[in-house]
């Protein structure tokens, strides 16, 4: 290490003398300083005062120094056998050191000084610009929360939502289908990239599907069953005051209810959701109920009961991967499956639009409108407790008038039996 920045600070032709033991001495003294302050520069100069600072003394100065150390060797080495060898080097060492050269110095060194005395006007370089441009540029003031969707879904999702939750990434393209050719935008590196135009377009069709039938008060039902779903399902569903499902689908829940369902317990409200008595009998003989409208969130797990969907004609909406059949669903909501954070997006915007039809149907049964029409089951109900009602109102005015009759025929008065028979009567 001494030597080599013996060779750095004086150069390459210094190395090929022999050094004296002072030099060394010298070079460990100075090299062990950690401040990098040279030692007192020689007696015999005459730009010695007011320096003390080795950046203070220039190349040249230096050179000097290091020479005189190098021309006078220490008394022990003077009285040794090498004493004339180093002597007759001594003077090509002298002249080569004392004489400056500017080439001798390594040019790592220079690029180094230069460095350093650039470091001032660099940082001043750089507050002025920080001074300048610090008020330009975009500021970062959204920043992705994991559980923002779930207790703030949008309701409305842009481009740059979409794109932030992958919803545009699709699978290989070995892993296809076809019909979703309209729905892809193109291919990178093997992944289908699906179109985010196309995705919201979709999404606001779906949307206003879902707000006019809670409007119109039908009943919704949000379908999730991959892992991570239960929690963005159970979201979806308060909003819209629907029902909600993240277990496996039992087969033959729609087509074969009176059998899965039958000891579900109903309710029978009224436009404003108060719910109504008197209907007990009807709620225990009556067919279960079957949901208007079924979300899903993963089709492709989900299709036997997208089939059974098929079978009573309830509408679906899916959101459909580029490996998954589009037929399956009514509604189609082409986007990423398996990002947890896409089916947050999107459920949280169908959760919205639900929200807001069922205030808009609140609203409307407080001016005395109702949106929807009662069930033909229960209006047969109503029809035939009426025809009861009527039918026990006129049994009853029956009753009535027979026992008003019996009350007469008892209760006659003197006058009356002389007017009936025509003569006199004796009681």
């Amino acid at each position: 290490m001494i030597v080599r920045n013996i060779g750095a600070r004086l150069g390459r032709r210094a190395l090929a003398t022999p050094l004296s033991r002072a030099s060394f001495q010298a070079q460990s003294r100075f090299l062990s300083q950690d401040s990098f302050t040279a030692p007192p520069p020689p007696t015999n100069t005459k730009k010695q005062a007011a320096k003390t600072a080795f950046a203070e003394f220039t190349l040249e100065e230096q050179a000097e120094f290091y020479a005189e150390s190098i021309e006078k060797p220490t008394p022990e080495f003077a009285a040794s056998p090498a004493a004339e060898a180093w002597s007759a080097t001594s003077a090509t060492a002298t002249e080569t050191v004392t004489t400056w050269d500017p080439s001798l110095v390594d040019e790592e060194a220079l690029k180094l000084k230069q460095q350093i005395e650039a470091i001032p006007g660099n940082f001043k370089l750089f507050k002025q610009t920080k001074a300048q441009t610090q008020k330009l540029g975009a500021g970062v003031e959204v920043r992705y929360i994991p559980e923002q969707y779930l207790r703030n879904p949008p309701s409305d999702a842009s481009l740059e939502d979409l794109m932030a939750a992958q919803a545009h990434m699709g699978h290989n393209t070995s892993l296809w289908n076809p019909a979703n050719a309209r729905y892809i935008y193109g291919v990178r590196q093997g992944i289908h990239i699906i179109s985010l135009e196309t995705t919201a377009t979709h999404l606001r069709r779906a949307a206003r599907v879902v707000e006019e039938i809670a409007y119109r008060g039908g009943l919704i039902l949000f379908v999730g069953t991959r892992p991570g779903q239960r929690p963005i399902v159970v979201r979806a569903a308060e909003l819209a005051k629907a029902c909600h499902l993240f277990t496996k689908w039992r087969p033959g829940t729609i087509t074969n209810r009176e059998q899965l369902l039958g000891g579900v317990p109903l309710t029978v409200v009224d436009e404003l959701d108060r719910p109504l008595s008197g209907f007990e009998d009807h709620l225990h003989d009556r067919r279960p109920l079957a949901p208007d409208l079924v979300v899903c969130l993963n089709p492709k797990e989900n299709m036997t009961l997208l089939y059974e969907c098929s079978l009573a004609k309830i509408p679906t909406i899916g959101i459909i991967d580029t490996n998954t059949n589009p037929s399956w669903v009514t509604y189609q909501i082409p986007a990423n499956d398996d990002s947890l954070r896409a089916t947050a997006l999107i459920s949280g915007v169908l959760g919205r639009a639900g929200e807001r039809g069922q205030k808009r149907r609140l609203e409307a049964a407080q001016r005395g409108v109702v949106t929807w029409k009662t069930p033909a089951d229960v209006q047969g109900y109503f029809e035939l407790a009426s025809a009861r009602a009527a039918d026990a109102r006129r049994r009853q005015a029956q009753d009535n008038s027979v026992e008003e009759q019996k009350e007469k025929d008892t209760f006659l008065s003197e006058d009356a039996l002389k007017a009936m028979f025509g003569g006199d009567v004796r009681v």
